[in-house]
């Protein structure tokens, strides 16, 4: 693919996957921020109705991924991330590609599969064939928190968001709605303390963490930053967003000595380069 006709495939991808594209105003699903509204989004889930809100489209918010923190649902997309981490992501794709880091890339907790569709954009653009875009999720949201186990994650619920259980079917046909779905896609389906362990995965290029609780965290470092590769990128999505992330990446860096310096993204999101 030419490098004018890529970077117009790229640009057209992030702005579809964050729903830019589409106007300034989306219908978003009203989240049960109370009991009271819990109550009656359950009771309307029940019987197969929800509860939608028109909303404007804050740019500004939308570029980093803010803008579900109204209280009245999550954007009608394929990622809730924003553009600047998918340039983040994008950034250490072609830094991997123009120095031959080798490995694949995954992505740890997908949503509705918008991050780690634009991975496997970004191999399709320029033509590699020889990697494989991971997606590893439960696809039935996040898991209790184990209190006892890890007493960093009492209180976190996200557990009890529905709307943070996306079918693997769903995914699947995200990603076929974008003609991307291929054998270079594989998914790892299940909680990632039974998956990641014996996951088949040999060496990768860029990991991509995005599973909130500290339990979580640390099971995707501990079975798969190992084989993260020299020169290859760990990127947090919120480390700075959730407390109980952040504690098990300092706590991780700190029992394996890494050093190598931490990189902003935006609010939440950060990133560094293996050494």
């Amino acid at each position: 693919m030419k490098e004018n006709s890529r970077e117009l495939y790229l640009d057209l991808m992030k702005k579809c996957l964050v729903n830019w594209i589409y106007g300034n105003e989306e219908y978003v699903e009203v989240l049960p921020t109370s009991f009271l509204k819990r109550e009656i989004v359950e009771q309307c889930q029940a019987r197969q109705l929800y509860l939608m809100r028109l909303r404007s489209m804050v740019p500004e918010l939308r570029n980093i991924g803010r803008d579900y923190e109204d209280g009245f649902g999550y954007p009608q997309a394929h990622t809730m991330i924003g553009l600047k981490r998918l340039d983040n992501i994008k950034f250490c794709i072609e830094s991997i590609l123009s120095r031959n880091i080798p490995g694949d890339l995954i992505e740890c907790g997908v949503w509705h599969g918008g991050a780690v569709i634009f991975k496997r954009a970004m191999l399709k653009a320029y033509g590699v064939t020889d990697r494989l875009v991971w997606v590893a999720d439960s696809f039935e949201g996040c898991p209790p928190p184990d209190e006892k186990k890890y007493p960093h994650d009492k209180g976190v619920d996200f557990y009890q968001d529905s709307n943070l259980a996306v079918t693997i079917d769903k995914v699947k046909a995200n990603f076929d709605s974008y003609g991307l779905l291929d054998n270079q896609v594989c998914f790892l389906k299940g909680w990632f303390k039974d998956t990641l362990p014996k996951s088949p995965i040999q060496r990768l290029a860029l990991l991509r963490v995005d599973g909130d609780l500290y339990e979580s965290t640390m099971d995707v470092l501990f079975n798969l930053y190992p084989k993260l590769s020299k020169g290859g990128y760990a990127i947090i999505d919120d480390y700075n967003g959730i407390s109980a992330c952040k504690k098990a990446v300092n706590d991780y860096r700190e029992l394996n000595n890494i050093k190598d310096d931490i990189l902003e993204i935006d609010k939440d999101s950060i990133y560094w380069q293996k050494s």
